[in-house]
């Protein structure tokens, strides 16, 4: 179970460490800017160690839909970014996608 666990602290920092790249206005920011290194080297020492355990294809892609999922939430609630219906629609369906993985996989 714990490499769903490392698997998921991976997903909060890849998406911690790119709403603070968004926020470091082109690294131009002191504290977004150490956060996005920090968060990027973090969110891949904890997908390398949930990789000791689950496939790379299931684990890459989990770790990127959480990331797609968690900078879309925020980018419309931070930063009032506008997404249509369709993209709405599709980022159902990646939702989707991540939970059909994690379901399907073999433990």
């Amino acid at each position: 179970m714990s490499k769903w666990i490392y698997l998921l602290i991976a997903g909060a920092l890849e998406i911690t460490w790119a709403v603070a790249m968004k926020m470091s206005n082109g690294f131009t920011v002191l504290i977004p800017s150490i956060v996005t290194i920090v968060g990027y080297i973090a969110s891949a020492v904890f997908l390398a160690i949930a990789l000791r355990q689950l496939p790379l294809g299931t684990a890459y892609a989990m770790w990127t839909g959480m990331g797609i999922l968690g900078t879309t939430l925020l980018g419309v609630f931070l930063f009032h970014e506008k997404m249509s219906v369709p993209q709405v629609i599709c980022v159902i369906l990646i939702v989707v996608g991540i939970a059909g993985l994690k379901i399907l996989a073999k433990e």
